[in-house]
């Protein structure tokens, strides 16, 4: 039996139907040239009967893309066969995709047609396509949920009226893995022309099994599965692409099997896709998501950097990223702190990093996750502490309605304290001129950030600013209850680090 996999991938078409990932012409086309660049083996590039405008992405994802096949879904309806060989006519390689339910609950309550009707629309249908095209693909809509002896008779009947592939899809999502891979090892079993088939699968994700259903299929036989990046589609979505693929290259060793995908594009893809869609790649998902290669648990990333395979079953470069990452939280190890710290650049006795270490974990106990800027700031204050040559002494600042809102600041430079009064546009542009008159200091202000670090009206505030001077950028730090103070703090933090710099650069 072949030993390739073959990717349908079906973004276009079924992706496009989840809510609110409509895509435009444009869009499409470079979907689809980023699908070749990855090398999926067939783009369902669209349903040319549904509108206009589906029509016309087809036909032009069918003219401009090359490599793939591209495939227009029909119903078994003349019309829409028609319709889909006008659109991927112009193909390098075409293929007409026709379908049918093939379940009594849609027989009796979508189609109202009998089980011998629906075989000989079936076999009509394919039998239209092959005018137009050798290459067609049968699916019977529902098949999970069909009869299975009806369901033989039908894929029997559709290969000798000329299907090449016939798909047996999991509409709902209803299947289990077991029952879903005997589906097809029975289908195999008893078809007894199946072997001028390939089997194709095409599994939706409402219990969360779509990709479990894939794979068990595969197992069974199947040599065609239909997915879609990010697992997008109808509902809970389609199986996902990356999923499918990753698990074949990852259990090689029990699947004897591999896909044509180049596998490095897979991120790059997944990316393109979010971006045009707007729709999110959850933190937690699977290959692709945020999360995918980060480790924050101490034991974690005590064995991954001792060696890799101890807690990654897959590379991050082989998905197309740069590296793994590891997260540094209240959950992290000495360690990891280490690691990140000698990645940054700072060579420290264990003496220092026992002391930033400590201040690390009081720090992450507040954080969610500490990030490289927190990392500078503990440094600059546990290791390499300067001393202050602006003190905060007093911070007082005014704003209400129709009037300007005025601040004064009482600040010591070195051991001299003067007190100046000043406005601003707000109560904390306000504090921060006065402040620059105070610090004599004109250097821009090119970063101010606020953020929570705890819940409630009692929350405490922490500012970030960063202020550049050149080609430098300084980073202040300050946590109050009063957010006002809190971005005094901070401020006065950051050009405290300029001052000592600038000291330091001129000898003074």
């Amino acid at each position: 039996m072949e030993k390739i996999v073959r990717v349908f991938d079906t973004t276009l078409r079924d992706g496009e139907q989840s809510p609110g990932c409509s895509m435009n012409l444009s869009e499409k086309i470079r979907v689809a040239r980023q699908l070749a660049v990855l090398n999926v083996d067939v783009i369902e590039a669209g349903f040319p009967i549904a509108s206009p405008g589906d029509f016309e992405a087809v036909r032009e994802v069918a003219r401009q893309v090359k490599g793939p096949v591209i495939c227009g879904l029909a119903r078994a309806t003349e019309k829409d066969i028609d319709r889909a060989w006008e659109a991927v006519r112009e193909a390098e390689r075409a293929r007409i995709h026709t379908f049918i339910a093939t379940s009594d609950l849609h027989l009796q309550f979508k189609l109202k047609k009998s089980r011998e009707e629906v075989l000989e629309r079936a076999v009509w249908a394919v039998r239209r396509a092959k005018q137009y095209t050798e290459d067609v693909e049968f699916s019977a809509e529902d098949a999970a949920r069909s009869d299975v002896d009806y369901l033989c008779r039908v894929i029997a009947a559709v290969i000798d009226a000329g299907a090449t592939t016939v798909n047996i899809p999991d509409t709902v999502g209803y299947a289990i893995p077991d029952e879903f891979g005997r589906l097809i090892a029975t289908i195999r079993e008893k078809v007894e022309n199946i072997d001028r088939a390939v089997v194709s699968v095409h599994c939706h994700n409402d219990l969360g099994l779509a990709v479990a259903n894939s794979l068990a299929a595969v197992q069974n036989g199947a040599r065609q599965v239909e997915c879609t990046l990010n697992g997008l589609g109808e509902r809970a979505g389609n199986a996902s692409m990356e999923e499918v693929v990753m698990a074949i290259r990852t259990r090689k060793n029990l699947f004897g099997l591999t896909t044509n995908i180049r596998t490095e594009k897979i991120y790059q893809s997944s990316r393109l896709v979010s971006d045009i869609t707007g729709m999110l790649v959850q933190a937690n998902k699977a290959v692709v998501g945020a999360n995918a290669f980060a480790h924050e648990s101490g034991i974690h990333q005590d064995g991954f950097l001792k060696k890799q395979e101890t807690y990654e079953i897959m590379t991050p470069e082989s998905i197309g990223l740069a590296k793994s990452k590891l997260v540094l939280g209240k959950h992290s190890g000495r360690h990891a702190f280490r690691a990140r710290l000698e990645e940054m650049g700072y060579r420290l006795s264990d003496e220092e990093i026992d002391r930033a270490f400590e201040r690390f974990k009081v720090l992450a106990d507040a954080k969610k996750e500490i990030f490289d800027e927190d990392i500078v700031a503990l440094i600059a204050d546990e290791v390499y502490r300067i001393p202050d040559i602006y003190e905060l002494e007093l911070v007082e600042a005014h704003s209400a309605t129709g009037q300007s809102p005025r601040a004064k600041v009482r600040m010591c430079v070195d051991g001299e304290c003067v007190t100046v009064e000043s406005a601003g546009d707000g109560p904390v542009d306000a504090v921060y001129s006065a402040i620059k008159k105070i610090a004599k200091n004109d250097c821009p202000l090119v970063g101010y950030f606020v953020k929570g670090i705890t819940g409630g009206t009692d929350a405490q505030g922490e500012v970030t600013t960063r202020v550049q001077d050149g080609e430098k950028i300084f980073i202040g730090q300050g946590a109050d209850t009063d957010i006002i103070m809190a971005s005094a703090k901070a401020y006065v933090n950051a050009l405290n680090r300029l001052e000592h710099w600038r000291r330091n650069r001129t000898g003074k």
